[in-house]
């Protein structure tokens, strides 16, 4: 018995020239992955603060980073191809590009240099996470751990440093204010506390708290509060769906955080319980439409929801949560403050902060 040929589907007509466009495009995408991959080594190499120091042959760089010459001159010609570096084909000396130096080099915020090694850790987790895309669920927290901890304090470490106190805080009407007289502070998902220590030793007459899930890291956030005679802040392991209510607090904050919660509107809500009536809630979260159509014009848009495919919704999953994602945004997340009781919700955009936004919020005082 004979069976019938079904005919092949039309080839899908395309335009060459969008075609050549659309081929350009992941050409430099390509490109961008492995530039990352170089900014990576020469961040932990030193590489990139050798360079800044002055013009150089390969050889004078490696002896001036106490490197191989051979594996630096190999390198040199990815950064220079990638247009960091420049090169004097006659003397073969490399200079490094006094923008570039300024966004890869020294204490400052605006050293971007950290984001290389988060997106490559983030990488190494990509056999899991094509898991979950199979069978559902999320990468758990731990496996994450313990070297998230450290590549995400070094990410926020230098912007917290140069903004956090004179930039972020007097975003929202009162908070300074209500830091300077003395008031009760909960930070949730601290991380290494950094931001809590800040603000103790900035705010002396207030008493900080810090709560994080990861035991590692309230190590290093009571670590460096002891180097640092703080003792107006202390760290404790704990869940933030479960914040102390007894007492209530003047404060809390969250520093990107929220939106790797298992259950970030409960998460809202505890921070709103905790608050005495006009207690304030200042957080920082990523800048996002909560719209993808919108957030098509938004040049970081790709990182921000890879980073939520690789991390934030995976934890969130993995623990039976909501996945809400990197990319939750603006309107979802001022609809969830105020499901969770907040007014007065303020929302700001940050200068020499593209990736974030600034909220601020209060608990409805006490009625009369």
């Amino acid at each position: 018995m004979s069976q019938i040929q079904t005919p092949a589907p039309p080839a899908p007509e395309f335009d060459p020239s969008a075609v050549e466009a659309a081929a350009e495009h992941l050409g430099g995408a390509f490109v961008g992955t492995a530039v990352t991959l170089m900014i990576d080594l020469g961040y932990r190499t030193g590489l990139f603060e050798a360079a800044a120091a002055g013009p150089a042959t390969s050889a004078e760089l490696a002896e001036r980073s106490g490197l191989s010459e051979r594996h630096v001159r190999e390198w040199l010609g990815a950064v220079t191809t990638a247009g960091i570096v420049d090169v004097d084909a006659e003397s073969a000396v490399y200079t490094m590009r006094p923008e570039y130096a300024v966004l890869l080099t020294g204490d400052t915020a605006m050293n971007q240099a950290a984001v290389a090694p988060m997106l490559v850790h983030l990488a190494h987790h990509i056999d899991s996470v094509a898991h979950t895309f199979e069978h559902g669920g999320g990468v758990p927290y731990a496996e994450y751990r313990p070297h998230f901890t450290g590549v995400m304090d070094d990410v926020g470490r230098r912007k917290y440093d140069a903004l956090l106190l004179d930039a972020y805080l007097p975003l929202v009407d009162g908070l300074v204010e209500r830091l300077d007289r003395g008031t009760s502070v909960i930070d949730i998902g601290c991380g290494t506390g950094h931001c809590i220590n800040l603000m103790a030793k900035r705010f002396p007459n207030s008493q900080f708290t810090g709560f994080d899930i990861a035991e590692d890291a309230i190590v290093l956030a009571t670590d460096e509060a002891a180097r640092q005679g703080l003792g107006n802040a202390r760290f404790e392991v704990r869940d933030v769906i479960d914040l102390p209510t007894d007492t209530p607090f003047g404060v809390v904050t969250a520093f990107d955080a929220i939106h790797d919660q298992a259950a970030p509107a409960e998460v809202l809500r505890a921070a709103h319980d905790a608050l005495e009536p006009d207690g304030i809630f200042f957080m920082v979260d990523i800048k996002s439409s909560s719209d993808v159509a919108t957030d098509v014009s938004n040049p970081l848009a790709p990182m921000v929801y890879a980073v939520s495919v690789l991390h934030c919704m995976q934890v969130s999953l993995a623990a039976g949560g909501a996945g809400l994602g990197t990319a939750w945004g603006e309107r979802v997340a001022c609809e969830m403050l105020r499901d969770a009781g907040f007014e007065q919700l303020e929302v700001h955009e940050m200068e020499n902060d593209a990736f974030n936004l600034a909220y601020g919020a209060r608990k409805p005082a006490a009625r009369s």
